[in-house]
C-alpha cells in the first residue's frame, strides 16, 4: 500500500489530467504550505481552483484534501523531530569509535562541498555578488542554528564597508533593522529546518518593500523561498544529530571573496583601515 503523497503521485501521475498534475507538482514543491494553510489559501497561492485539489486528493486515494494535508503534517512533524532520531542513530552507530565518526563526518562534509560546487549555477552566484556589492545596505539574518553563520558573514562584510549589519543581534529589534530598507538594499536570510519564524516573516516583509532578498537554505520546501529574489540550496548531510554548516560556510566565504573582488582597491583600503583601528585599540596582537 502506498502511504506517502510522493509515492501516490508518482504511481498515478500518468493517469492524471494536466490540471491535476499541476496541482500535484505544486504540493510536492510546497509541502509546508500544504500542511499549514487552508485549502483556499493553497489554491490562491497556486493559481488553481480549490476543486482541483479536492479532485487530486480523491484521485490519489485520499478521502478528501484534509486527509492529504494531515499526511503532510505528520511527515513534517517527523522531520522536525529528526534531531532526536538522528541522535539516537548516532549513539547506535558508536561501535566504530571516534575514528569512524571522524571519517564519516569528513566524508559527508567533502561530499556536501562537492555537491554544491557541481550543482550551483556560477552565473547566478555572479548576479548575487553584483547585487550585494551594489546594495546601499546589506542586512543579514539567521535564527536558531543559523545565527552564527549570519554573524560571521556580517563580520566579514564589515571589512568591506560599513553598510553590512546583522539583524536582531544581542536582542536588538529585527524590525528596526528592516524598517528603513527599500529596493536599494539587500537582505540575506539563512534558515534551515526547523525554520525560525522570524526569518520567514522578515523575508516576506523585506520582499514586499522591494528589497533584494537572498535566501540560503538546505531544502526546496523552505517557506522563505517564495519571498526570495535569489535562492541558494546548500547540502547539509551529516552523520551527526544536527545539519552540517560546512558547505554553507564554503558558500559564504566564496561569496564574500567575490564581493571583495568587485570592490577592488576600495575594499583593500577599508580592510587596511579596519586593521589599523584594531591594532590601535589593542583588539588584536600583531604577528
Amino acid at each position: 500500500m502506498l502511504h506517502s503523497f510522493e509515492e501516490r503521485l508518482a504511481s498515478n501521475y500518468d493517469a492524471l489530467s494536466a490540471r491535476l498534475r499541476e496541482a500535484g507538482d505544486y504540493i510536492a514543491a510546497n509541502p509546508l504550505d500544504t500542511a499549514t494553510r487552508s485549502l483556499r489559501a493553497v489554491a490562491d497561492h497556486s493559481g488553481l481552483a480549490p476543486a482541483t485539489f479536492t479532485r487530486l486528493s480523491k484521485a490519489l486515494g485520499y478521502e478528501n484534501f484534509e486527509e492529504l494535508r494531515e499526511g503532510m503534517r505528520r511527515r513534517l512533524e517527523r522531520r522536525q523531530a529528526s534531531f532526536a532520531a538522528r541522535a539516537d542513530a548516532l549513539q547506535g552507530a558508536s561501535d566504530g569509535g571516534s575514528a569512524d565518526l571522524i571519517r564519516r563526518t569528513r566524508e559527508a562534509s567533502l561530499s556536501n562541498i562537492d555537491r554544491l560546487t557541481d550543482e550551483i549555477d556560477t552565473a547566478k552566484v555572479d548576479t548575487i555578488a553584483d547585487h550585494l556589492h551594489a546594495a546601499r545596505r546589506v542586512v543579514l539574518l539567521g535564527g536558531l542554528g543559523s545565527t552564527a553563520i549570519a554573524e560571521y558573514a556580517a563580520y566579514m562584510g564589515n571589512f568591506l564597508g560599513d553598510n553590512w549589519m546583522p539583524a536582531g543581534r544581542m536582542g536588538a529589534s529585527v524590525g528596526a533593522a528592516l524598517s528603513d530598507l527599500d529596493r536599494r538594499d539587500a537582505l540575506i536570510v539563512f534558515t534551515k529546518p526547523p525554520f525560525a519564524n522570524t526569518s520567514i516573516r522578515a523575508a516576506e516583509f523585506a520582499r514586499a518593500r522591494g528589497v533584494y532578498v537572498l535566501v540560503v537554505t538546505d531544502t526546496h520546501t523552505c517557506p522563505a523561498l517564495r519571498h526570495a529574489s535569489a535562492r541558494v540550496v546548500v547540502p547539509t548531510e551529516s552523520p551527526n544529530f544536527f545539519s552540517s554548516y560546512v558547505a554553507t560556510m564554503f558558500f559564504v566565504e566564496t561569496l564574500m571573496a567575490m564581493i571583495a573582488q568587485r570592490a577592488g582597491p576600495t575594499a583593500t583600503e577599508r580592510i587596511a583601515d579596519v586593521e589599523t583601528a584594531n591594532r590601535a585599540l589593542g583588539e588584536v596582537i600583531g604577528l
